[in-house]
């Protein structure tokens, strides 16, 4: 996959990527609005690719990131708030993830063979050493979606990472 930014000049990028067969990484999505628009992109050049008469199974992923969110406000916050705003900002965009996977526009695309753009999530190591360091990964475990996450991580996760929903 390239990489290719998920910001208001990415977009027309994006789309035309996917339109090409090429897969892409929208990468540097903080906000469920990202998401959306990211989302948007790649429905419309797997839909010309429709159109066009050629396959629509090009893949890609939505990058989210996570903990930049909690650095961004570290300080700024109570105790009680500490680590919060990245998983907020996650689980609102992935509600919105699942809500275009289950839009008749998104199944009109499945149906025709399209594969669905995963949200990945991004920047999921801890970096306040007082918070769990599998915070994000147990949090954000859910379907349908990737987690890149640091070799510390990993390794932490394997260890005492129980995830159970």
């Amino acid at each position: 996959m390239i990489k290719i930014p998920g910001t208001r000049e990415g977009l027309p990028a994006i789309e035309e990527a996917i339109f090409a067969g090429i897969p892409v990484n929208v990468t540097l999505l903080f906000s469920r609005e990202h998401y959306f628009a990211a989302a948007e992109a790649f429905m419309r050049g797997i839909e010309r690719r429709l159109d066009a008469g050629l396959k629509p199974d090009v893949g890609s992923v939505a990058s989210m990131f996570v903990s930049r969110w909690d650095g961004a406000v570290k300080d700024k916050v109570s105790d009680a708030l500490r680590n919060q705003l990245g998983l907020a900002v996650s689980k609102r965009t992935y509600k919105a993830y699942r809500s275009v996977l289950s839009s008749p526009r998104w199944q009109r695309i499945y149906n025709a063979g399209g594969r669905p753009q995963r949200l990945l999530w991004a920047s999921t190591g801890t970096k306040d050493p007082l918070a769990s360091d599998v915070l994000y990964i147990k949090a954000l475990a859910a379907p349908f979606t990737v987690n890149t996450m640091p070799e510390g991580t990993l390794k932490a996760l394997a260890d005492h990472g129980d995830i159970r929903r």
